[in-house]
C-alpha cells in the first residue's frame, strides 16, 4: 500500500472516529455556555449506545435504534439536570454517580437480556445507512475521504453549523449564555434561567444520544462493554478547548478523532497496545493543560 493512500485511508478512519466525540461535544456546549459542568456526557453516550443495539435488535431498524437512543438521551439529561439544578447536587456528584451508574446498568441488563458477556451483537440488527455521494466520486481525493461514511457522520458535520447558528444567532442562544454567564439579568425579564439550564441539559443528551447510537450501530453494529471507553470526558475536553465554540470544537474533536486512528494503527503494526491507547488520552490532557495556561494568562492581564 502507498504511503498517500495510507494517509488517506488513515484521514477517512480519522472521521470516522471525529463523529461520536463531535456529537457529543456539541452537546456539550449547550450546558458549557449555560454554566453547567456536564461530566455526564459519558453516561449519556454509553446507555444511549445500548438502547440503540436493543431497539435495532428488536425492530431490526436502525431509525428505531437512532429513536430510542435520543430518547435515552434525553431522560438521562432530564435525570442530570434534576438532581443538579431542581435539587441543587453537585454537578460533579451527579455526573459521577451517572457515569458509574452506566457502566454497571448496561453490563447488568447485557447479560441479563441478552445472556452474554462483554460483547452482544445479532444478525437481526441493521446497520445505520452508509452514504454514498455521487458529486464526490468525481474527485478522487473527495471520495476517499468523505465518502462511505455513516449518515451519522454527515449529520453531526451539518450540526456544527446548526449548533453555531442556534447558540450565537438565535435568541434561544442569547437567554442560553445569559443564564450561564447572568442569570439574575435573565430573570429579570421573565424567562428563568433554570428552565433554560434544563434546555441545555436536554439538548446535551439529545446530541450525546447520536453520538452513543453512532458508536453502536453506525460502526460497530453491536455492544461491547464501557465501549464509550472515556470518549464522553475527551468531548468535554473538546469543549473547554474551544469554549463552547462550535467551529472550535470541531478542530479539537477532528485532534482527537485522528489520535484515535493513528492508536489503531499503531496496533495493528505490532506496537504493544498499551501505548498507543494512551495517545488520544495524553492528547486530551495537553488540550486541558494548554487551556489552563492561556485562561490563566488571560486572568493576569485582566488584573494587571
Amino acid at each position: 500500500m502507498s504511503s498517500s493512500h495510507m494517509a488517506l485511508s488513515l484521514l477517512n478512519m480519522g472521521i470516522r472516529m471525529t463523529t461520536p466525540l463531535l456529537l457529543a461535544a456539541l452537546g456539550g456546549a449547550a450546558t458549557e455556555h449555560a454554566n453547567i459542568f456536564n461530566i455526564a456526557l459519558e453516561a449519556m453516550m454509553l446507555i444511549s449506545a445500548f438502547t440503540a443495539v436493543v431497539a435495532n435488535h428488536l425492530f431490526s431498524s436502525p431509525w428505531m435504534g437512532i429513536l430510542a437512543a435520543v430518547a435515552t438521551g434525553l431522560l438521562i439529561g432530564l435525570i442530570f439536570a434534576w438532581f443538579s439544578i431542581s435539587l441543587k447536587v453537585d454537578v460533579i456528584v451527579v455526573g459521577s454517580v451517572l457515569n458509574i451508574l452506566s457502566v454497571g446498568l448496561t453490563t447488568f441488563l447485557l447479560r441479563l437480556l441478552f445472556h452474554v458477556r462483554t460483547t452482544f451483537s445479532s444478525p437481526r440488527m441493521v446497520p445505520i445507512p452508509v452514504i454514498q455521494i455521487a458529486a464526490l466520486e468525481k474527485v478522487p481525493l473527495l471520495d476517499a475521504l468523505f465518502n462511505g461514511h455513516s449518515l451519522l457522520t454527515y449529520v453531526a458535520w451539518l450540526l456544527v453549523l446548526v449548533s453555531w447558528f442556534l447558540y450565537y444567532k438565535t435568541p434561544f442562544g442569547l437567554h442560553l449564555r445569559a443564564a450561564g454567564e447572568h442569570p439574575e439579568a435573565l430573570a429579570t425579564v421573565g424567562i428563568s434561567p433554570d428552565r433554560v439550564k434544563y434546555q441545555a441539559a436536554l439538548i446535551s443528551g439529545a446530541f450525546c444520544g447520536l453520538g452513543g447510537c453512532h458508536l453502536a450501530i453506525g460502526y460497530l453494529n453491536q455492544f461491547v462493554e464501557n465501549m464509550t471507553a472515556g470518549r464522553g470526558f475527551i468531548a468535554l475536553a473538546a469543549v473547554t478547548f474551544g469554549r463552547g465554540n462550535p467551529a472550535r470544537i470541531l478542530f479539537a474533536t477532528v485532534l482527537f478523532g485522528l489520535a484515535d486512528a493513528v492508536a489503531i494503527r499503531l496496533q495493528q503494526v505490532g506496537i504493544p497496545s498499551y501505548f498507543p491507547m494512551m495517545l488520544p488520552y495524553v492528547l486530551t490532557v495537553i488540550s486541558l493543560v494548554v487551556v489552563s495556561v492561556r485562561e490563566m494568562k488571560r486572568r493576569g492581564h485582566m488584573k494587571s
